[in-house]
């Protein structure tokens, strides 16, 4: 009798190494995610430029100068918010880490309630409960922890601002000039000329950013491809019908 995949799946997941590198990468932040929302974002900002020059007639030239401004501003400007909030997140861990330093100096007994309070509400009670309050309050950075996690919900390891602000910004330029490439081949020609092209190769970086998306998030790739595709032509349609709004203005 064959065993079913799905439960040999499960088992290989659960053995005891499997468990205990899970546990361990939970407190470690992911940078796939800074990396795609850097590429959706490039994809989208940039391929928005794109079709509002082709939109307002202008010439490929023009196109692939607010291309790449774009590309090294805006994705510049995306990995330094990025590595502000990654920086903020450690300082305010920092902060809460002292905090709780301080008030097991000070009120150690208000503590250990504390660590009792948070044990009881997940089902330990008597001798057991009392067993691990002594536990963990015996070991500082233990206990340390605990708190900052069960009473405070923070991550222990929060992102790197450095490797997140990277993540963020080669994603940013490797996606945003995607909807540029075709403009080089051609710039001496307008950019409604390549403009389909250029939504061709934006779509499948939209989709496969999508797919990427759903993989991370454990959600349906296909259908985030989809979603990704959907909201990435909305902006370009929007950028495209300003820029031939304004065309007929100017």
């Amino acid at each position: 009798m064959t065993q079913n995949p799905e439960r040999s799946d499960l088992q290989e997941l659960h053995t005891e190494e499997a468990i205990a590198a899970r546990l361990a990468s939970t407190t470690k932040h992911n940078y796939l995610g800074d990396f795609v929302l850097g590429a959706v974002d490039g994809a989208v900002t940039t391929f928005a430029i794109v079709a509002g020059s082709a939109g307002a007639g202008l010439s490929n030239g023009v196109a692939i100068v607010l291309g790449l401004a774009n590309v090294l501003a805006d994705g510049f400007s995306m990995a330094a918010g990025n590595y502000l909030k990654s920086r903020a997140d450690r300082q305010i861990i920092d902060r809460f880490r002292r905090m709780e330093e301080m008030h097991i100096d000070t009120i150690p007994e208000g503590e250990r309630e504390e660590i009792r309070q948070i044990f009881a509400a997940k089902g330990f009670d008597g001798q057991l409960l009392e067993q691990v309050v002594t536990v963990i309050t015996r070991d500082r950075r233990q206990w340390v922890d605990t708190m900052l996690t069960d009473e405070w919900g923070l991550q222990l390891e929060p992102p790197r601002a450095i490797q997140a602000a990277a993540a963020t910004m080669s994603a940013f330029i490797l996606a945003g000039l995607v909807p540029l490439a075709p403009l080089f081949f051609s710039r001496g020609g307008s950019a409604q000329q390549s403009f389909v092209i250029s939504a061709m190769l934006t779509g499948i970086v939209f989709f496969a950013i999508g797919i990427l998306r759903g993989k991370i998030t454990d959600h349906k790739p296909l259908l985030c491809g989809v979603e990704t595709v959907l909201i990435g032509g909305a902006a370009a349609a929007l950028a495209y019908l300003v820029g031939a709004w304004l065309e007929g203005m100017v």
